[in-house]
């Protein structure tokens, strides 16, 4: 039994997206947590999506946030145009300065969860957690009335949502596009 969160294949997506705000982007560093398992899966479904964007990936890791200025000094030195963080709890829970850290060195930035978003990051691109918790409920609830857990599927999301923040797109000095707004289930103003 088991109930994911997280789709890999979402990172092309959000990769896909990061281009689409930026189109000049060339290079586009990619921060993982090391200590994540699923790290090696998402890096090989992001090098799949920079290839077919013709974007290049700097990889840095960061295993707790006081890695962060570091990782952050080599994005500066690399001169890279862009930030993708992979989802991890240990991101979000240091949200608010990955996303002072990004405003700082004036990267455009998207992000796993929308939390990110709501603490100034750019955009996020993540699975709908309302949508989520009522899918654990319905699982739960099979489980109570007797199914058992080893015979039920591995669920996915299957609702995304797309999240941007203009506020910080005009810091940045940003226009995002029209159509991506329009595709946009949330934009913060």
């Amino acid at each position: 039994m088991s109930f994911s969160i997280v789709g890999l294949e979402m990172i092309g997506k959000q990769l896909e997206l990061l281009k689409e705000t930026v189109p000049r982007i060339r290079r586009v560093a990619i921060l993982s947590n090391a200590a994540n398992p699923t790290k090696p899966l998402a890096i090989r479904d992001v090098n799949v999506a920079a290839r077919s964007l013709g974007v290049q990936l700097q990889l840095l890791e960061a295993r707790g946030p006081n890695e962060f200025d570091s990782a952050f000094a080599t994005m500066a030195k690399e001169r890279v145009g862009a930030l993708l963080v992979v989802a991890d709890s240990m991101f979000v829970f240091h949200r608010i300065r990955l996303a002072d850290l990004a405003a700082r060195s004036r990267l455009p930035a998207v992000y796993g969860w929308r939390e990110h978003v709501e603490a100034g990051g750019l955009m996020s691109y993540a699975p709908n957690a309302l949508d989520l918790f009522r899918r654990a409920a319905i699982y739960v609830d099979k489980i109570l009335k007797g199914a058992k857990p080893a015979e039920l599927p591995v669920e996915q999301p299957t609702k995304f949502e797309l999240i941007i923040n203009l506020k910080t797109a005009k810091a940045l000095g940003l226009r995002i596009p029209q159509p991506l707004l329009q595709r946009a289930d949330q934009v913060i103003e």
